[in-house]
Formats: C-alpha cells, structure tokens, sequence
C-alpha cells in the first residue's frame, strides 16, 4: 500500500487553529527517498519572511537534520500506525515541539497537531490541516 503521506499538502488557515504571533507551514511535501523519506517546507517566519526547510530521514524515532532557516534544526519522525506518524522538532539538541501528523481516511487532507515551547519561551499548542495539492 502506498504511504498516504506523500504529496504536496497546502495550509488551509480556515480550518487551522494557529497560535498568534508564530510562523506558519504554508506548504509541505514529502517524497519517498532510498532508506526513508524527504520532507520540503516552505512558509513563513512570524515577521512574514520566508522559511525553508528539507529534512531527510527515516520515521524510525532517530533525530535527524533538517537543514534551512526553520526554528528547529533536527526532528524525529516515528510511526503511530499507517495514517499517522509521531513527530519531535529541536532545536540545539532541546525539544521545540512534539505531536503528530495525521492523514484522512480518504488521503485528502492532513492534520498536524504541535504544541512546545517556541524561542521566546511561550507555550503553544497549534492545530493545522493541509489539502492534498
């Protein structure tokens, strides 16, 4: 069976439910890659710039790189079952966030459910859903 995962997913804000004041995912993709997967995001900073990020690993629980202008620098994906995977952002070695990324039964939209700790030390708890693009 194919990985439901793979794709292009598009923010969809109206469904969202995102903390004031923090950037945003405006666009995710994944692809299957030789040993695992790799994960693009594109978005933007809270001040509106840009931000890009590529991670490449394996949803094996190992932290792994993600290299770009995002505000964590590793992440550790692992599999909670064939629709959903468990995800950990850090950054400098100290845990950013923590939650998961779900896809629908019909494979059309993903929910990503974070909450941590951002930079400025506030708590936060976001809720984003993506359209398959």
């Amino acid at each position: 069976m194919a990985n439901p995962h793979m794709g292009k997913w598009k923010l969809n804000e109206a469904k969202s439910k995102l903390t004031a004041g923090m950037g945003k995912n405006l666009m995710v993709a994944y692809a299957e890659i030789k040993n695992g997967m790799k994960v693009t995001v594109d978005g933007v900073d809270k001040d509106g710039k840009k931000t890009h990020g590529v991670w490449m690993g394996s949803a094996d629980g190992k932290a792994y790189q993600m290299k770009g202008n995002l505000p964590w620098d590793m992440a550790a994906y692992t599999v909670v079952n064939d629709h959903t995977y468990g995800i950990t952002t850090m950054k400098g070695g100290k845990p950013v966030s923590k939650g998961t990324t779900t896809i629908s039964a019909d494979g059309k939209t993903r929910t990503v459910e974070m909450s941590g700790t951002a930079a400025d030390g506030k708590k936060f708890k976001n809720k984003s859903t993506y359209d398959k693009a």
